[in-house]
């Protein structure tokens, strides 16, 4: 079953997060197997508590290829480029059957 990665961000410094954490995450995103659905900034909260800001979407073949990625060490190094200038909120959800 896919699964899909959300992730909220409230960006600080877009400049600094363009140029080293995005295209890390990227290059990562798809040796692992995944690939982008969206990628967007500009989300506005039409109803709860999040801020807004910035959303991806990342595919997964499963849950398990989601996670290799996400627990790597490559991606823990990578994930260090965003520290002090990005607030992420990540969700993991896998895709039910059809």
């Amino acid at each position: 079953m896919a699964a899909y990665l959300i992730v909220t961000a409230q960006i600080h410094d877009r400049a600094r997060f363009l140029s080293g954490y995005a295209p890390a995450a990227a290059a990562l995103t798809e040796r692992f197997g995944g690939e982008y659905v969206l990628r967007a900034p500009g989300a506005e909260v039409l109803e709860g508590e999040h801020p807004g800001g910035s959303v991806v979407v990342s595919r997964w073949p499963d849950r398990t290829a989601a996670l290799a990625f996400w627990n790597s060490p490559e991606y823990a190094e990578a994930r260090t480029l965003r520290e002090g200038i990005a607030d992420c909120q990540v969700l993991i959800v896998e895709a039910p059957a059809p």
